[in-house]
């Protein structure tokens, strides 16, 4: 206890509230980014898996409209199926074309 008031008779009272205002955002802010960080991967494995959803939806989609083409003896779309699998841009597989 006595360091502190050492601190604030060295340095003046407006310096040393200054001092312990900064301390304090800075572990208020700490504790906040976190928990940033902890939401932010979570958001991240939720959005991988919606996107793994999204790729097994295309193709299930894609083996759907083949088998209902077959079944109703009309030729399947072809070049939009080539197109909608594994259509490569940039990198990854994009799954929204059709």
């Amino acid at each position: 206890m006595m360091e502190y008031l050492d601190i604030v008779a060295d340095l003046g009272t407006p310096i040393a509230v200054g001092v312990a205002a900064g301390i304090f955002i800075f572990v208020i802010m700490k504790q906040i980014f976190g928990g940033l960080v902890d939401d932010l991967g979570t958001l991240k494995i939720f959005a991988q898996g919606l996107t793994t959803r999204v790729k097994t939806m295309n193709n299930d989609m894609i083996k759907i409209d083949a088998t209902i083409s077959n079944i109703i003896n009309v030729s399947p779309p072809l070049d939009r199926m080539a197109r909608a699998e594994n259509f490569v841009e940039d990198g990854t597989i994009d799954t929204r074309r059709d």
